[in-house]
């Protein structure tokens, strides 16, 4: 078996780079080979990305997310033009809308996510899409904007409608902890339901914990437990499911 976490927060994890360093290498003794590495602002990026530069399993994507939208930094295009050259950056992200929370408003979330699609599109990188309580909105900009090179849904919460209105354009999309929670139907339906080549698994460490470890901060080294909760759920073999997502997610970022 072999896992790829398609988005982690190392950096919430655990602030001291010492500690990231063991928190990836623990995750690949739990067969997690690969991790995309998220981080909400640029300053975050960069030290981590420095902190885990010898950690050549571990890639990233830079970019602004909603909750950065009243405050992106100076020069924050030209900053993520300069990340998208580093080594190992694979996607900008994660971008996207979130009216859960309230940050800024409607429309400057949505002036920074379209910013950020035009200059992904410039880049030629894919993207690392969040969204919350703004499912109609994301689609519809992405219907229209989203860069050749594609994008994930990451933590998907939507229902297996929505899901299908996503495949049509192209997206992939990536389950995290949740979709092992008992209630959790919607993306039970989903994830049982959609081809198998467009799925994604991410742990969405600290956050969104497999309902075994609950209690816990999510750490990727727990993603092969969300793993075995949809195998079973599509009634498959878990070496054929998580061969299928590790394929999945270098074909998007275009690893290896």
């Amino acid at each position: 078996m072999k896992l790829f976490d398609s988005h982690a927060h190392i950096g919430l994890i655990n602030e001291d780079p010492i500690e990231q360093l063991i928190i990836v290498q623990e995750a690949k003794q739990a067969h997690v080979e690969g991790i995309l590495s998220i981080c909400n602002n640029l300053r975050d990026f960069f030290q981590i990305h420095e902190n885990l530069r010898t950690a050549s399993h571990v890639y990233h994507a830079v970019g602004v997310s909603p909750s950065e939208v009243t405050n992106p930094g100076k020069d924050w295009e030209t900053l993520i033009e300069e990340g998208t050259g580093l080594e190992r950056v694979v996607a900008v992200g994660e971008i996207g809308l979130d009216y859960y929370r309230k940050f800024g408003n409607k429309d400057s979330q949505i002036e920074l996510f379209i910013r950020q699609l035009e200059l992904a599109d410039k880049l030629d990188f894919p993207v690392v899409i969040h969204n919350r309580d703004a499912g109609r909105d994301v689609l519809d900009i992405l219907k229209d904007r989203l860069p050749p090179r594609g994008g994930v849904l990451h933590c998907y919460s939507e229902d297996w409608s929505y899901a299908q209105e996503a495949l049509e354009i192209e997206l992939y999309i990536s389950f995290a902890g949740n979709v092992t929670y008992r209630n959790a139907r919607n993306l039970h339906d989903t994830a049982k339901n959609m081809p198998l080549d467009r799925m994604l698994i991410e742990s969405e460490s600290p956050f969104m914990v497999p309902s075994a470890y609950r209690g816990k901060r999510n750490r990727p080294s727990y993603l092969p437990e969300t793993a075995r909760f949809i195998a079973e759920l599509r009634e498959i073999p878990l070496e054929e499911l998580t061969e299928q997502l590790y394929q999945n997610t270098c074909r998007l970022f275009n690893i290896g």
